[in-house]
């Protein structure tokens, strides 16, 4: 229907607003993309029904990390019979969720974000949004015919699996066992990925007596298999009990336990946590209206993130990655190829487009015909960037920490890849040997032989989030392992290991 037509619905009639872009969804990507347009001068409507921020700054990223600080410095305490001395150490939850409370999330209110939002000239509406058909957007009775761009950034939920008795059970999920105000004495956790390992360590540092079961024959099962071994190992030196290659088959809550049943035994916790997987939940948005099909896992999207014409997506629910910084990533290529559309179809200067993912955009011509600035760099014309995720990034914050970056060594061998491994292990470097690391960190490098670049790398220790960013440069940039080797690596430092991993590698 054409954009101010008028639009039938359940016997009313309802005119469309026209607005240059509306953002249905506003977690990291989405708010990104909403603000940046706004401040570059377009008429932004932004539409959230949840928390404006989304999963990370509520119930993810930073409260979880906060989590894990309070937790680790727990746990260093305790070192210091080892290192310095004596110390006595008794754990409080009470100071951990008031920062999470005051600090974090605000007692989960998004006033400060929505207001930091219409600060940069956007619209605001509270609502859950659907397509109503091209460039069109439906939030209960308003609907937005937008002029450029319809930008889709709701997300995933948690995907519950399907194991008799669970639905009727009030489980958690991350929501809750962020929100938590008093800890349980036991703990069921349901899944062995990244966010169940986090959070199991952190409850475990607390005194709550943590089982992991995970139907894989390992944790982590998605990183290397080294990977998996140091983490396993390190949640077990905390008290975790760690299940694999355990299904569960059934579960039950006689009022105040829970009883998960696999395998023949059981498992019995005060609360059972549920983290295996996220979902997005197309089947909300539309997409029929536009001729994309909902039943699809993620919304598949291209390079420059159009899932449909006039519409692009951004973060989870693409499907690239639950990560907050590929939302971000995202939403640069979002914005920059959304301000070339709009020059473009006003017939601007420049239409190969000049619009940067660095920083902002340059010389965007807003919807009423002005010069508009977003900062940031001035770049070459025809800059509107492309996706890349050859060096995708990612850690798991359990202590020791799992970064990796680029492909495994089995998905490398799998693409038929020429393999040549590089391995060094923390404890035999200085550094480590210093720090008594917990547990056995190491590096580990996947280097295409024939080309003579590293595909991927692994970063465990404990600052492994952090040496990885050097391996994400030279995986990123395709660095010649030759040029690698003749660098000076200071010593001493964790990220000398790589020097180690590199001579292991010829």
């Amino acid at each position: 229907m054409a954009g101010g037509r008028a639009v039938r619905n359940a016997g009313k009639v309802t005119e469309p607003e026209i607005v240059d872009v509306v953002v249905v969804g506003l977690g990291v990507g989405g708010e990104e993309v909403a603000g940046r347009l706004a401040e570059a001068g377009l008429d932004v409507v932004g539409v959230e029904r949840d928390l404006v921020g989304g999963e990370c700054p509520y119930w993810g990223c930073i409260p979880s990390k906060m989590m894990i600080r309070a937790a680790n410095a727990l746990a260093e305490a305790h070192r210091v019979n080892e290192l310095a001395g004596s110390a006595e150490v008794r754990p409080d939850w009470a100071p951990v969720a008031k920062r999470i409370r005051e600090e974090a999330t605000d007692t989960w209110d998004d006033q400060a974000a929505v207001d930091r939002f219409i600060g940069k000239g956007g619209r605001f509406v509270r609502g859950a949004g659907r397509l109503d058909g091209p460039g069109r957007v439906r939030v209960g009775d308003q609907v937005f015919q937008a002029r450029h761009a319809v930008v889709l950034g709701t997300g995933t939920r948690p995907s519950v699996p399907p194991i008799d008795g669970l639905a009727d059970t009030p489980y958690w999920t991350n929501h809750q066992a962020i929100e938590v105000e008093k800890l349980p004495a036991t703990l069921l956790v349901l899944g062995g990925g990244a966010i169940g390992l986090e959070l199991a360590q952190v409850f475990a540092r607390f005194g709550v007596r943590v089982t992991v079961i995970e139907a894989a024959d390992r944790v982590l099962a998605v990183e290397e298999p080294e990977s998996s071994k140091v983490a396993a190992a390190a949640l077990r030196a905390d008290g975790v009990t760690v299940e694999t290659g355990v299904k569960a088959e059934r579960v039950s809550h006689d009022g105040s336990a829970f009883t998960v049943h696999a395998g023949g035994g059981s498992y019995t916790g005060d609360r059972l946590l549920v983290v295996t997987g996220r979902r997005a939940h197309l089947e909300e948005l539309g997409l029929d209206s536009v001729g994309v099909d909902a039943k699809q896992r993620y919304l598949p999207v291209d390079s420059r993130m159009h899932a449909a014409d006039g519409i692009w997506a951004v973060g989870d629910l693409t499907g690239e990655g639950a990560f907050t910084h590929i939302a971000m990533y995202q939403a640069a290529i979002v914005v920059a190829d959304v301000l070339d559309h709009v020059r473009r179809a006003q017939g601007g200067p420049d239409a190969s487009g000049t619009a940067s993912v660095v920083g902002g955009a340059a010389g965007v011509v807003s919807s009423v015909g002005g010069a508009m600035s977003a900062g940031g760099s001035t770049v070459a014309p025809g800059s509107v960037p492309v996706a890349d995720y050859r060096a995708l990034p990612r850690v798991t914050f359990t202590d020791p920490e799992v970064g990796a970056v680029g492909l495994t060594e089995q998905q490398a061998r799998d693409r038929g890849i020429n393999v040549q491994i590089g391995f060094a292990e923390l404890s035999s470097s200085t550094r480590g040997w210093i720090h008594k690391t917990p547990g056995d960190g190491f590096i580990k490098l996947v280097a295409d032989a024939d080309q003579g670049v590293l595909v991927g790398a692994t970063s465990v220790g404990p600052a492994g989030g952090e040496v990885l960013s050097g391996l994400v440069v030279a995986v990123h940039a395709s660095v010649p392992i030759s040029q690698l080797r003749h660098m000076i690596y200071a010593y001493p430092t964790f990220h000398r290991a790589i020097e180690t991993a590199l001579r292991d590698l010829s």
